[in-house]
């Protein structure tokens, strides 16, 4: 060990509190990703190699030890390319303020910035019919608070796309009762945007917010001991209403429903009745339209409605014939 390397819990203090918190001023679920990131690798650091966090140097964290924890991560915890490849984001951020603050570090840095992300496949989006939709909507017992609020729950989460985050944090406030009722979300990357609500939506939530006005919360969908629903408590709802839902919905019973597919649901269903890709764009808070074409490359009726306009091949194909006589006319030049 390098007696000369800084420990890592003073640069990781500043990481957090100074760089991510107040310079780039990052948004609480990057905050959360990020802690979570360092969290899981100071336990493996310390299980692998007997360094315990707060004896940890810049110099223990070198590449070999980096790519075995991306490897742990895949194998013995089972995450995907894709949440490996944002623990190594985690890392490279911090190694990039490693770099500014600590001199003697900058070799070390610039061989972590070299990492490259691990390629993944490109998979379709996977999304839900309208009547596997309605089943579940329909699944809560409404007979039941917690059954009013899932449905509440359910039925907002569709009609506005939003995010598992999202959804989860809505408060009370965020819910405006005019004319035209809308949601107003704060997205990743601190992005707001306002989503409009069918009138049966709002006359949902109005319902759902007038019999829980008791509760002593802005929170618009609290868990029963009235604090903000987790992403498990969320994951939870929803399973229970497909397990409900698969009874007469048949084709839900073998797929895996989450959260966010019923975002891909919403964004899919939205482009199959017509909406430009732009605003769907603006609807579910993406930065760019690139993100949204991932559901016109997967939606099979507009791939279907592109294919009926073509004349199908191997039959005959008719020819154009003039019909008018300026036509023929310019036909026979």
């Amino acid at each position: 060990m390098n007696k000369n390397s800084s420990l890592m819990g003073p640069l990781l203090h500043d990481f957090f509190l100074c760089f991510l918190g107040t310079q780039k001023r990052s948004s609480p679920q990057t905050v959360r990703s990020y802690r979570d990131t360092f969290r899981l690798l100071l336990q493996y650091v310390h299980e692998k190699h007997g360094i315990p966090p707060e004896s940890l140097r810049v110099q223990d964290v070198t590449v070999s030890v980096i790519l075995s924890f991306l490897d742990y991560l895949e194998k013995n915890r089972e995450n995907s390319i894709r949440s490996r490849n944002l623990r190594l984001s985690a890392i490279r951020s911090f190694f990039r303020l490693v770099a500014l603050r600590d001199p003697i570090s900058v070799e070390q840095a610039a061989r972590v910035l070299a990492i490259p992300v691990k390629r993944t496949n490109h998979r379709l989006v996977r999304s839900l019919s309208r009547a596997e939709i309605d089943a579940i909507i329909a699944a809560p017992e409404r007979k039941t608070w917690s059954g009013r609020r899932d449905y509440a729950l359910l039925l907002t989460l569709y009609n506005s796309g939003a995010r598992a985050s999202e959804i989860t944090a809505l408060k009370r406030s965020q819910v405006s009762f005019s004319a035209t009722t809308f949601l107003h979300l704060y997205g990743k990357g601190r992005k707001e945007r306002t989503v409009p609500l069918w009138k049966h939506t709002a006359k949902t939530l109005r319902d759902w917010f007038d019999e829980s006005i008791g509760f002593n919360t802005d929170l618009a969908f609290p868990s029963a001991s009235k604090k903000q629903l987790t992403r498990d408590g969320l994951n939870y709802i929803l399973q229970k209403s497909v397990t409900r839902a698969a009874v007469s919905c048949a084709s839900l019973r073998d797929k895996t429903v989450t959260p966010h597919m019923i975002r891909h649901s919403t964004a899919s269903h939205l482009l199959q009745s017509g909406v430009d890709l732009a605003v769907i764009a603006l609807w579910l808070g993406h930065e760019s339209v690139k993100t949204t074409h991932i559901y016109l490359e997967s939606d099979l009726k507009t791939k279907e409605n592109a294919l009926s306009k073509l004349a199908p091949a191997g039959g005959d194909v008719h020819r154009f014939r003039a019909d008018d006589k300026v036509l023929a006319f310019l036909a026979s030049l």
